[in-house]
């Protein structure tokens, strides 16, 4: 039998020739990833080991971006724990507030990344890199307290589904809102640690940005990974931004997926997921008059270039509606100052928004805009559940930087195609 890529990775770790759903590995690690929330019970954890240097202060990689730049002395302290433990291991890959970004916009952005590499980051998103072929997933920070003394982690191989693409999208409509077409589609249980491997001619018409999306919220679907085949995209993205080696893996014309899922991308439209499920999907077509308090554009899943491109667009010469609260966070410095120079930072100000420097912020309700008792936001993030962003009676609405720049526009949740024909 044939292995997915996804399966060939794995095998390919742990010095298997062949490998098969179910089987339980021991693979070495090329990345692990912490942040400023899960690292620190990493580091108790692994002082309570006995451990007393990582395994490679090179492929250690701890990026304080949760509630960077400290919003109280308990996020100070616990930023404090990973930079002490950063010096103290003379970790290669430390990125301090000024260099720092939200971890899943920055690991491909410096080229920490590339095809073939094995990631695992105790952060649940850390699926993102997919994108570059690799595979990645999130895990616990007990285990990555044994990966950081170790170098290997134990693995259950998963099955896969495959998703096919096909068509081009329409204008407007991004990887947002193609993932969030298919999580509506299978539902946030629909992949449940299966990888989620997407082939297909549709491929060729989605950025490098659009499929890191997709990848990032794969997670969404219950999926243990997402997955990409490398193309001339993802190569040239690995040349502009890595020196590493990297290494394509393909699927076997004959590996075996649960299902198939054939996604015309020409028939999505812009998509929004209601609350409390990223599942609860409808269109733009099937909404009726939804007046938003908040809009959020940022975070792992879309604070990246071509997210405020978009963005820039669709507010450049406009006013947000009154009562809105835009806030807008570019996933990285070099994100950040991209858009300065481009005038898009300024563009967003005349506006009306509020920009921060790179951070998680209200994505997991811990600043930046927390959402009072009966507050609806619209947010470019990843997850609506109850009480995510602030209070339990507060309401999260998931969709595209269009509908979110759209949206503030018109005060409530609105189509980008309606606000380019200058209307509401």
């Amino acid at each position: 039998m044939g292995m997915t890529m996804t399966q060939k990775i794995l095998a390919k770790h742990s010095s298997i020739d062949q490998v098969k759903p179910g089987d339980f590995i021991e693979a070495k690690i090329d990345v692990a990833l912490g942040n400023d929330i899960t690292t620190p019970v990493a580091i108790k954890e692994f002082q309570k080991m006995g451990a007393k240097k990582v395994f490679n202060r090179k492929k250690i990689i701890l990026v304080p971006d949760h509630f960077t730049p400290n919003k109280d002395i308990a996020s100070a302290e616990q930023s404090k724990c990973l930079r002490e433990f950063a010096y103290a291991q003379r970790i290669q890959n430390y990125f301090e507030v000024g260099e720092m970004g939200i971890e899943h916009a920055l690991l491909p952005e410096k080229g920490l990344v590339v095809a073939g590499d094995l990631v695992i980051g105790a952060d649940s998103h850390t699926c993102t890199y997919g994108a570059l072929g690799a595979f990645s997933t999130g895990i616990g920070s007990t285990d990555l307290a044994a990966a950081m003394a170790t170098g290997s982690l134990w693995f259950r191989v998963p099955s896969a589904i495959q998703f096919h693409l096909i068509g081009k999208p329409q204008k407007w409509v991004t990887g947002k809102d193609i993932i969030l077409h298919i999580i509506g589609k299978i539902g946030v249980n629909g992949a449940r640690y299966k990888s989620m491997e997407f082939t297909g001619q549709g491929i060729q018409s989605l950025s490098m940005d659009d499929r890191f999306t997709i990848c990032n919220m794969a997670i969404e679907a219950g999926a243990k990974n997402g997955i990409f085949p490398v193309d001339k995209k993802t190569i040239a993205y690995m040349q502009e931004h890595s020196t590493k080696e990297y290494t394509i893996f393909e699927a076997d014309k004959d590996a075996n997926y649960e299902k198939i899922y054939t996604i015309d991308l020409s028939t999505i439209r812009p998509t929004i997921a209601f609350p409390h499920l990223p599942e609860n999907t409808k269109t733009v077509d099937e909404i009726e008059e939804i007046k938003i308090d908040q809009v959020v554009i940022g975070s792992c899943t879309n604070g990246r270039i071509e997210d405020l491109r978009i963005a820039a667009q669709i507010l450049k010469g406009k006013k947000i509606a009154k009562g809105i609260r835009l806030i807008i966070i570019p996933a990285t410095q070099s994100i950040y100052l991209t858009a300065l120079k481009k005038g898009w930072i300024e563009t967003f100000i005349q506006a009306g928004a509020v920009v921060s420097t790179p951070t998680c912020g209200p994505c997991l309700g811990g600043y930046m805009g927390i959402l009072a008792k009966g507050e609806k936001a619209l947010c470019t993030t990843n997850r609506n559940f109850i009480g995510r962003m602030g209070h339990k009676e507060s309401e999260i609405y998931l969709a595209s930087p269009a509908i979110a720049a759209a949206t503030a526009i018109a005060g409530k949740i609105s189509n980008p195609e309606k606000i380019e024909e200058g209307g509401n």
